[in-house]
């Protein structure tokens, strides 16, 4: 008889039980969830799978009878999927909310555009029901293919859980967006197929699409060209901290910063140790000291940190501190916060500051790098930026620092390519006013332009007064009499609630001063009504027809670019180029006076003999001002009544005069 031994008894049990119990006696799971099944639409997609499911809303405070003005907490959830063979790098998903909604919480992406409603913290909430808006990926940034991963979903595919609020619909509505589509370049997304609270597209690459420069193979993304890049290089590493540098570049020839702003969000607890070449608005160490930073550095002085903020404000340094031993001395630093573009300056058009960052747990190593999200960067009458999320590129080169014919590389870098957006309406910065000389008044700058607060005394949606040309030259609150006067003297009935102001710090008239039958002039002026300055100041013009000549321009420097096309440059002549700000008149009883600055332009009519100014061909499609498009009135300066009897009586008073002429020579 054999005797077995006891331990093996024990493993014949187990073997016998696991073969009864083959259902239950799997490999171990270390995810610790569920096998995930893709959506069946998304197998019959070869390219990249995208959706939007809602997921239910309720009322929320405060509980109203008007429907459009009830509130509704929603929630949704968004996929992208990858199911092609080509992996997709820093993937974005735009989304076409309609019913004015607040995004509160976008888990698993950061929202690219819309209008933050909040004052800081975790930049939530922001509004995107009017145009939309653009999420991208954090901290999953790319999708791999089921190929280069064997069919692991959690890195060939984003699911984002989006929380908000939305208004204008009934209960028994689902609200979904317009449309969802891939906006990453070089992909077309067919019509979106709905069912319900669900819908999906297929995107799949464009046959059609060509890439603007030709591709060269780099083992992360292209740069990126934009009106302004920003590079965030690391250019020493270690395992507690290390050293960034950022560079903005103003690439558009008609882009512009003023005093520029910076801002971004850490996303792992970093704080800003110390700072060369730029300074943080707030220095206050408490959010540290009370924070994961304090617990985790408990030895560390914070007195002498930087900035502790999760969105930290930065700005440039002053001239005076270029030279500085401990904050200055950096290539393009310390400029005052101008970026000028690089037809005026190139020197100027960009700017370099360095940071030392500390990082915290579980971080701790010298490859465990995050670059902040969610840049934003602004300046203080310029072009509003929309910058898109930070993506990995090949590290910059830099000459090496010993003096040698070497080159040196950064340990990483990420770039940020930012473009200019067209001013939406009343949100300008600048407003224009038309007059003509064959037209009595003027047309001036829209209706709230530039904005306008909640005021009700005066009518945001009305249409502006027509205005006498001396009305020009004195602030808004009061050119109500001569406004009036007019309307008056127009024969025109003034509405009970009038007009509010422009509101804009900086308007500029646009006045025909001739037309005969080889060219043209016109006259520009620039009002500045803010309390500052500006220094350097340019203005460009870009004219509805392609073959209008430019002959001269008098007072400012003045050409015609090749790039933007159509358009005109001018800015102020040596010692010149300085626009004052209002200032107060010398009589207390009399309104504030305007910085004021003015120029003639000649245009010639060869190439286009029969140009029609009086039907507006004489004015300009867009106007800038240091970058910012101004907002152009709605319509042009109609030929007045006397003009148009003097006009049909020419014709007479030539036949009158031929035939007194011709009297006197027989008489004679």
């Amino acid at each position: 008889m054999i005797r077995i031994p006891w331990d093996m008894w024990i493993l014949i049990a187990l073997a016998l039980f696991c073969h009864g119990m083959i259902g239950v006696c799997n490999a171990q799971d270390y995810g610790g969830s569920a096998e995930y099944t893709p959506p069946k639409e998304a197998k019959s997609c070869n390219g990249i799978f995208i959706s939007y499911n809602f997921q239910g809303r309720e009322k929320t405070y405060p509980l109203v009878k008007n429907v459009s003005a009830q509130a509704w907490s929603f929630r949704a959830l968004a996929t992208v999927l990858n199911t092609g063979s080509t992996e997709l790098k820093s993937w974005k998903l735009f989304v076409g909310f309609q019913y004015n909604e607040l995004l509160v919480g976008a888990d698993g992406a950061v929202v690219l555009d819309g209008d933050p409603e909040g004052d800081g913290g975790d930049g939530f909430p922001i509004r995107v029901g009017k145009n939309g808006t653009v999420l991208t990926g954090y901290p999953q940034a790319d999708l791999k293919t089921a190929i280069d991963t064997a069919g692991d979903f959690t890195q060939m595919q984003v699911q984002v859980t989006l929380k908000g609020t939305q208004f204008g619909v009934n209960a028994k509505a689902t609200p979904m967006p317009k449309s969802i589509k891939l906006a990453n370049e070089g992909y077309v997304c067919p019509k979106l197929t709905r069912k319900g609270g669900y819908m999906h597209s297929c995107c799949r690459k464009d046959p059609k699409y060509k890439p603007k420069e030709k591709i060269t193979k780099t083992k992360f993304l292209q740069r990126q060209q934009g009106d302004l890049t920003m590079t965030y290089d690391i250019i020493q590493a270690y395992e507690a901290s290390y050293h960034a540098q950022i560079t903005i570049d103003n690439n558009n020839p008609l882009g512009r910063l003023d005093q520029w702003n910076l801002t971004f969000q850490w996303m792992r607890n970093e704080f800003i140790y110390s700072m060369r070449g730029a300074y943080t608005h707030i220095k206050d160490p408490a959010e540290c000291i009370y924070g994961a930073q304090g617990q985790y550095y408990k030895d560390l002085d914070f007195s002498n940190v930087v900035n502790c903020q999760k969105y930290p404000v930065i700005s440039d340094l002053p001239s005076e501190k270029e030279n500085d031993d401990k904050v200055g001395k950096l290539p393009f630093c310390c400029k005052n916060g101008i970026l000028m573009p690089k037809t005026m300056n190139e020197t100027k058009a960009k700017a370099i500051f360095q940071m030392e960052v500390y990082k915290l747990p579980p971080d701790m190593n010298r490859t465990a790098i995050t670059p902040p999200q969610n840049w934003h960067i602004q300046g203080r009458l310029n072009p509003t930026y929309r910058c898109g999320p930070p993506i990995r590129v090949d590290p910059t080169e830099f000459p090496d620092p010993t003096g040698l014919p070497a080159t040196a590389a950064a340990i990483a870098s990420w770039q940020i390519s930012c473009n200019i957006t067209s001013p939406k309406p009343k949100k300008a910065k600048c407003c224009v006013s038309y007059s003509a000389f064959y037209s009595d008044g003027v047309v001036p700058c829209n209706t709230c332009a530039c904005g306008c607060d909640e005021d009700t005394r005066c009518d945001a949606n009305a249409a502006a007064l027509a205005l006498p040309s001396n009305a020009l030259l004195v602030p808004f609150e009061n050119r109500t009499v001569l406004a009036k006067a007019f309307a008056h003297i127009q024969h025109k009935k003034l509405p009970k609630k009038l007009p509010c102001p422009d509101n804009c710090g900086v308007s500029i008239n646009w006045h025909i001063d001739s037309d005969y039958r080889t060219g043209w002039t016109a006259r520009v002026t620039i009002f500045n009504w803010e309390t500052t300055p500006f220094v350097d100041w340019f203005s460009a013009v870009r004219m509805k027809k392609p073959q209008i000549a430019l002959e001269k321009v008098y007072t400012f420097n003045g050409t015609k670019m090749t790039l933007p096309s159509n358009t005109i440059f001018m800015q102020g002549k040596p010692g010149e180029n300085y626009l004052m700000a209002e200032t107060n008149s010398t009589k207390p009883q009399e309104p504030n006076i305007p910085g004021k600055q003015q120029s003639v332009i000649q245009f010639s009519k060869k190439h286009i003999p029969r140009l029609n100014v009086v039907a507006g061909e004489g004015f300009p499609s867009k106007l800038f001002f240091n970058g910012e498009e101004c907002a152009l009135p709605k319509e042009f300066p109609k030929q007045s009544h006397a003009h148009q009897s003097l006009a049909g009586l020419l014709p007479a008073i030539l036949v009158l005069t031929l035939s007194f002429l011709l009297l006197t020579d027989r008489l004679n």
